[in-house]
């Protein structure tokens, strides 16, 4: 199976999207169709061998849209589409002023206007050129507002009416109306010229076209994330060839080529460190503000900023396979996905307009009909002009646009936010499942620990002072590959005590080390070492078993048949691991920890981090078993890990939370991704899409009741009790407002930061 996204234009409303992505799934060789609305994008999923891409192109132009592969370009095209918009509305509003204001102020005799009583005389006088007048002034706005007929009629024809359908057949019966009556002026029915509806049709065109401008100008702020991703990466790079500075674009460099970066460059790909130090910014990609310092060997990530120190780096991945290219594709992808909740939307906005439709003309037929029999209904007006008001409201108050924006708004924004702060989310369905986890099962070792051993301990004998203690073992494993071993080198380095040259070196398997260090021979390793070379250990015995029962790994030190002491490593719990912990118990979630590492070692840890239940000496099978179990049980549980054998249970957990620092393989069975490789970011990333998910709860809530109240309020709720209709004019705001106050609660999510920002 292939997956590729691509560009839609012409839709206006979710109707349109709902339309558009049962015609792709009705193609053979189509598995999966998801059309975003917000986005303007579908992503299709389908298989190569039985459909191409020339097919799925042609069934779109087919449903009525236009296709373009998605580029680099999308966010330009965004931009122009509302540079057109604000200009067409700034001219219908410009000619829909003068319009209303021409057709008001003759009828408004208790508010004194401007050139008030002059249009009152000029209508009484010149009742057709008034009327030709108005009409002339409406032209210039049906121009600027042509895409609602272009596009609303099309659908009709194509037996897919849309939003602009409605807006097209509402004003086109005004207009229709109103040269009626300015047909009958011309035959000299003066008293037609006051039934003209020229200025509801231009004022409803222009408040649309204001509100399709607003609703572009949000719809850009919440694309945002992944425009301000693709900025980061530098457009050109300084490779070194044959000795000599070359720069050239980013997209040249190959893997191999050798890159300088100097100090306030962007790096311009993913690297090896070859030559030189510094400190490189790498918040972009982890969210940490302090820059992290990089010497020969570590590597380094396209778009973080060097910034100390030139660096020399190796090219090792380009383009597509940079990090920043795969965090922007996780981004693009979370963002074309549909959550769960917002199914019934969909549904619903597949069969909203011809509902909407057929609403209209029984409101049309039921008023005119009631109108003609009981006249004192129609407050003064004819029974046609009353029904036809009726009609035009109902048209142009519904909102499918709304519904189609509720969902996909609110997780652009979350899931770009999230990415903001390192926490990478895979859609919707992610974000959905998430807010509903109450069980949180984490891995053990570089999850909750650092993933490395480190020195925790040296306990000396009596007489012996502990810096020499540390100072003769760290010296005799500095030729050891061993993670131990190493690890106790790092710790003495780390305390400032300086090396001796070792000598003799031997590595001994399952037991420790020898060397000769300043003419002594030194051992460091376990007691059956110990005792195989005849050192006396009883007397250090039991500070050796209270170290092993805290889950650390002790060694005996001994200098020329001497004991000297005891040092111990452990992989140590994670500075964020014992926050975190206490930050999702305050959220109401069971905490417990899969590992399998023994018993011993992953109970220290687990009182480290405050985690109460332990599964331990478990075969990755096993963390699935036991993931099942909780399932089985009614919980919904989030697995968050970070290794190869993490990967069955992250995919078999209802939510998997990858640990960023960790393997390929866990992070593409992840649902989440944490790219800091902190657990704090485990319950801000479950906080977040708590968040979300609210929002477009808030979304959907207002989506549903605006039309479910509001439709009926234009069609005449009110006045069958004695109170107000709706003029058309109002009901055209309405209906542009709704779909920005939708678009503006999802934009509140950018003022979210996570806990202790």
């Amino acid at each position: 199976m292939r997956t590729q996204v691509f560009a839609i234009s012409g839709m206006s409303c979710a109707s349109c999207a709902a339309r558009l992505e049962k015609a792709i799934r009705e193609l053979c060789g189509v598995a999966e169709a998801s059309v975003n609305f917000a986005a303007a994008k579908a992503s299709v999923t389908y298989d190569p061998q039985r459909l191409r891409q020339s097919d799925i192109r042609l069934a779109v132009e087919k449903a009525g849209f236009a296709v373009a592969q998605a580029s680099a370009g999308d966010a330009e095209r965004r931009h122009a589409e509302y540079a057109r918009l604000r200009a067409r509305f700034i001219v219908a509003a410009a000619f829909a002023f003068v319009l209303l204001y021409l057709a008001m102020a003759p009828m408004i005799m208790a508010v004194p206007l401007p050139f008030g009583g002059y249009l009152r005389e000029y209508m009484s006088h010149r009742p057709l050129l008034y009327a030709l007048t108005q009409f002339l002034l409406l032209c210039p706005v049906i121009g600027a507002g042509r895409g609602f007929y272009t596009s609303g009629f099309k659908a009709l024809l194509r037996r897919g009416p849309n939003m602009d359908s409605l807006v097209a057949l509402g004003t086109s019966a005004a207009v229709v109306f109103s040269v009626y009556n300015t047909v009958l002026t011309a035959r000299g029915h003066h008293e037609a010229a006051e039934l003209l509806y020229y200025e509801t049709a231009g004022v409803i065109i222009a408040l649309l076209l204001l509100g399709r401008t607003l609703e572009h100008a949000a719809k850009n702020k919440t694309s945002e994330a992944i425009a301000k991703l693709s900025e980061l990466a530098p457009a050109t790079a300084t490779v070194i060839r044959e000795g000599a500075e070359a720069e050239v674009p980013v997209g040249e460099v190959e893997i191999g080529d050798v890159i300088l970066v100097r100090p306030g460059a962007r790096i311009p790909v993913d690297g090896i460190v070859t030559d030189g130090c510094g400190a490189v910014d790498e918040s972009m990609l982890t969210g940490e503000s302090m820059p992290s310092d990089k010497t020969v060997g570590d590597a380094v990530y396209a778009a973080t900023v060097n910034t100390t120190g030139a660096l020399r780096l190796r090219a090792e991945k380009v383009g597509a396979d940079t990090a920043l290219a795969h965090i922007i594709k996780l981004v693009e992808d979370a963002q074309l996905g549909k959550a769960p909740i917002a199914a019934l939307a969909d549904k619903v906005a597949g069969v909203f307009v011809p509902v909407v439709c057929a609403v209209a003309a029984a409101t049309g037929a039921g008023w005119f009909i009631a109108c003609s029999v009981s006249p004192g209904l129609a407050a003064g007006k004819s029974a046609a002009a009353f029904a036809l008001s009726a009609l035009i409201s109902v048209l142009v108050i519904a909102c499918p646009c709304a519904l189609g924006l509720a969902t996909p708004t609110a997780i652009m924004v979350g899931t770009g936010k999230g990415a903001e702060y390192g926490i990478l989310i895979k859609g919707g369905r992610a974000l959905e499942i998430a807010r509903k986890a109450d069980t949180v099962a984490l891995d053990k070792t570089g999850t909750v620990t650092e993933g490395k051993p480190a020195l925790t301990d040296a306990v000396a004998a009596e007489g012996v002072d502990v810096a020499a203690l540390l100072r003769l073992a760290a010296s005799a494993e500095a030729d050891s590959e061993h993670p131990i071993g190493r690890a106790v080198v790092a710790g003495a380095k780390a305390r400032g005590l300086p090396l001796s040259a070792a000598s003799g070196f031997a590595s001994l398997t399952g037991q420790g080390v020898e060397a000769t260090v300043e003419g002594q021979t030194v051992l460091v390793g376990t007691d059956r070492l110990m005792g195989g070379r005849g050192v006396g250990f009883a007397r250090m015995e039991g500070e050796h078993n209270r170290l092993a029962d805290e889950g650390k790994t002790p060694m005996y030190v001994a200098a020329d048949g001497k004991l000297l002491g005891v040092v111990a490593v452990a992989d140590t719990a994670k500075t964020s691991a014992a926050p975190a912990v206490a930050a999702l118990r305050r959220m109401g979630l069971d905490v417990l920890m899969l590992t399998g590492d023994n018993g011993r070692a992953a109970e220290a840890v687990a009182r480290q981090a405050g985690i109460g239940r332990v599964r331990a000496q478990l075969l990755p099978g096993d963390k699935t078993g036991e993931i099942k179990k909780l399932q089985s049980e009614g919980r919904v549980v989030a697995m968050v890990g970070d290794g190869i054998n993490d990967a069955p249970a992250l995919a078999t957990a209802d939510i998997g939370i990858a640990i960023g620092t960790g393997t390929d393989i866990a992070m593409e069975s992840a649902d989440i991704v944490l790219m800091r490789g902190r657990l704090t970011d485990v319950p801000e990333a479950i906080r977040l899409s708590r968040r979300v998910i609210r929002n477009v709860k808030q979304n959907l809530c207002w989506a549903f009741g605006y039309n479910v109240l509001g439709i009926p309020v234009a069609a005449g709720a009110l006045h069958i009790f004695g109170g107000p209709m709706l003029n058309p004019m109002f009901a055209a705001a309405a209906m542009s407002l709704s779909s920005v106050s939708v678009l503006a609660n999802a934009l509140r999510l950018k003022r979210y930061k996570p806990a202790g920002r």
